[in-house]
């Protein structure tokens, strides 16, 4: 009987996952499921692709990324539930590519809804326009998709895969499978006669797996309830292997220096940095260069003794030229009109009007873990190990970079630390890839410096908003804005997969025409100007500041009406949607808000709906000697099912954290068409002296589960401009605020 290392290893060094001794099994009843990428051999089962059974016990096989999120713990609680075992008897392992892990749940996403206000057909429609994400190879993690993927998926195949072991206990005992009863891994007969799961698996070849009712969640023991996260014990000890931590027998280690420009190399010399001792090879890239040495901090020093003269770059050189581009496009015919509600061009009379300009830059991903891949290249088959979100669109771009067919191309999807959209891309393995290549034979370990990974990074994209408004009475009447940023998905989806999307953006305007608030005139438009330099999707992407723009205006309407922002916010959700509603009530009984701050204290709010959640957050401020003092915060949530309170918990903190430090500290710009800002002392976040305490409390009033990976970090700067507006009187339009305002440290 082999053990799961042995299928490991199988599994992740030639590229057949097997099930040895054991069983795949489940069943997945939404749609006909894609091949099984599971080859089982003589006397195994291979009836599903995500769960084995072996002698060692339950193996789960995600297709989505674990970086942080806590992805894996919860699926596995999924699994478990219905499954009838504990969660410590789940073994998680990174599926392969393959069409059957493609992401359910993604597509749904861009449906041209508010979201909050999407009947029971829009969802249904979301649902099967999920199952296009199979014929697309989605296997993505992102968009906050994770759960909603899985949520009913891993239940029905534990339930399936229950069934079906019950089936086989029956048979073997010659009972009524009725008459069964499954704990903790185990089959349990009338008499007392208990059957271990792994002693059925090879029994399970020709057993059906029949249709099945879920449990109720009266009936779940994990699911709702706080869970030990799987990954931390291997995080805890240093045992977690990273992409960073690869190493194979007769490894060598590569870093590379590509060009400033995005534009490619006019000549280099790298003679001299060839005669290094430890020194491998130099590699010309094209638009860069490689070292292969024996270490990492060998490569990189050789690296600096290579003269390169780079070609200029070829989209705007400056971070003005950018900003330029945004200021023309309101002058063009609008991209998008999400929302156009009654007639916000008619000022209602007696209204009085105001109207603003908000603006945030270029911002970087910036993870911990900087970009890593490992490849092995031997001509004909290449193999790599890194951490990324989109494993077969990974691959498809690495096969192309090596001339071979992608089925010849083995990806190894390791433990990230960190990404926030970054690892969506696949450069980094594309650049092992070629790097490999020149080495054939060998596993390379290419690692990029902190410079590198900030300077070739795919950016959250700069914005502009022009907002309009009215109030009358204590409450607006018209809000009216035009929001200006170039389109990520039409570059990204490029990238991905060799085409750009028709149509309007949707993520233009995200978390702000969808904003669950009840304004008579409520307008959005969004406008989408050609900017070149590399985009990608950034932690919440359009809400990301359209959340700041959209509640940072909410707030000076509030402050026209003479209304307390607070009670404007609960008239305005109350008739419209009580879920956002009730978020807004919790925020206010936990911080106590009155609307009225102490001198030298201020407190900001801000609710913003995105991914299907709402989230509203208070923030306090105190003006101290050594500057304005985050002294706390408040957040509330209403996920519909919240699976683990813990981790959504760290999700939704750890989400304020992010934008937070967007706020506050992070910039990118551009100078000659090159990034000027080189490591964290440039581009600084948040630090852990500077993080308030933070009191969540999660809701659950939606009738469906939503995501929670990103819903966190649109509030964050809202909901500080704001505050810090209550304490000095001054609003700050521009982010980071750190330009306008010193910040305790």
């Amino acid at each position: 009987m082999a053990s799961i290392g042995k299928i490991a290893r199988r599994t992740f060094l030639f590229g057949s996952l097997a099930v040895v001794g054991g069983a795949a099994f489940g069943a997945w009843y939404v749609s006909r499921p894609a091949p099984n990428p599971l080859k089982p051999g003589a006397d195994e089962a291979s009836l599903n692709p995500f769960v084995m059974i072996t002698q060692d016990g339950i193996h789960l096989i995600a297709p989505r990324a674990e970086m942080g999120q806590g992805t894996h713990t919860t699926w596995a609680a999924l699994l478990a539930e219905e499954l009838d075992v504990e969660l410590e008897q789940v073994t998680v392992i990174h599926g392969p590519p393959a069409k059957a892990y493609y992401n359910s749940a993604l597509l749904a996403e861009g449906l041209p809804t508010k979201g909050y206000d999407a009947s029971g057909f829009m969802h249904s429609l979301g649902e099967a326009m999920g199952h296009l994400g199979k014929v697309f190879d989605m296997q993505v993690t992102g968009g906050s998709s994770a759960m909603k993927d899985g949520f009913e998926r891993m239940r029905v195949m534990g339930a399936g895969a229950r069934e079906m072991l019950k089936e086989a206990a029956a048979r073997r005992l010659g009972v009524d499978r009725a008459s069964l009863k499954t704990a903790r891994g185990v089959v349990m007969a009338p008499d007392g006669t208990e059957i271990a799961y792994a002693d059925l698996a090879g029994e399970l070849e020709g057993i059906e797996a029949p249709k099945v009712r879920l449990k109720n969640p009266s009936e779940w023991r994990l699911l709702g309830n706080a869970q030990k996260r799987i990954d931390i014990p291997g995080k805890s000890t240093g045992t977690a292997q990273f992409g960073i931590d690869t190493r194979l027998p007769g490894m060598k280690y590569a870093a590379v220096r590509m060009a400033p420009t995005r534009s490619g190399m006019k000549s280099f010399d790298g003679f001299e940095a060839g005669r290094m001792a430890g020194v491998e090879k130099v590699v010309d890239l094209g638009d860069g260069v490689a070292v292969i040495a024996s270490n990492t901090w060998l490569a990189m020093q050789a690296l600096e003794a290579i003269d390169i003269e780079w070609l200029p770059a070829n989209y705007p050189k400056t971070t003005e030229d950018a900003y330029a581009a945004l200021e023309a496009s309101f002058d063009e015919e609008a991209d998008s009109l999400m929302r156009d509600d009654g007639a916000p061009d008619d000022m209602p009379e007696g209204a009085t009007e105001l109207a603003a300009e908000y603006r945030v830059p270029f911002l970087s991903h910036a993870p911990l873990e900087p970009m890593n891949a490992t490849a092995w290249f031997d001509g004909e088959k290449l193999r790599l190990w890194c951490g990324n979100q989109g494993p077969t669109f990974l691959q498809a771009a690495c096969a192309d970079a090596a001339g071979i067919d992608p089925e010849d191309v083995e990806v190894n999807v390791t433990m990230m630390g960190g990404s926030f959209g970054r690892r969506g891309e696949f450069d980094y393995a594309v650049i092992a890839t070629k790097v490999a290549a020149a080495l054939p034979g060998t596993p390379v370990n290419v690692t990029w410096s902190r410079e590198e990974d900030m300077t070739h990074d795919f950016y959250r994209p700069p914005a502009i908003a022009r907002m309009k408004g009215a109030v009358k009475d204590g409450m607006p009447v018209v809000f009216d804005g035009k929001i200006a940023s170039p389109s990520i998905a039409a570059q990204a989806m490029n990238r991905w997969m060799g085409f750009t999307p028709a149509g309007p953006d949707r993520s233009i305007v995200d978390g702000a025409f969808n904003q669950p608030y009840g304004i008579p005139n409520y307008r959005i438009a969004g406008h989408r100007p050609m900017i070149e330099p590399p985009l990608g999707f950034w932690r919440a992407v359009g809400a990301s500041f359209n959340g700041f723009f959209h509640e940072s205006f909410m707030d000076e309407m509030a402050v026209a009406a003479g209304e307390d922002p607070m009670e404007m916010r609960l008239k305005l959700t109350r008739d419209e949607w009580l879920p956002a509603f009730y978020c807004l009530e919790a925020v206010r009984d936990m911080s106590g808000w009155t609307g009225e701050t102490p001198e030298g204290v201020g407190r900001g709010l801000a609710m913003v709906y995105s991914f299907g959640t709402p989230v509203a957050v208070v923030i306090e401020v105190k003006d101290t000697e050594d500057g304005i003092r985050l002294t706390g915060a408040w957040m509330a949530a209403d996920v519909g099912v919240a699976l683990d309170p813990g981790i959504i918990e760290t999700q939704l903190t750890g989400g304020l954290a992010y934008g937070l430090s967007a706020a506050m500290g992070e910039e990118i710009t551009f100078d000659g068409g090159v990034v000027q800002q080189q490591n964290y002392p440039d581009y600084e976040p948040l630090r852990m002296s500077q993080m308030p305490p933070v009191s969540v409390k999660i809701l659950q009033n939606q009738e469906r589960l939503n995501g929670i990976g990103e819903p966190g970090t649109p509030p964050a700067a809202p909901a500080l401009a704001n505050a810090i507006f209550d304490l000095t009187g001054q609003r700050h339009r521009t982010l980071p605020l750190g330009k306008h305002v010193d910040f305790f440290v």
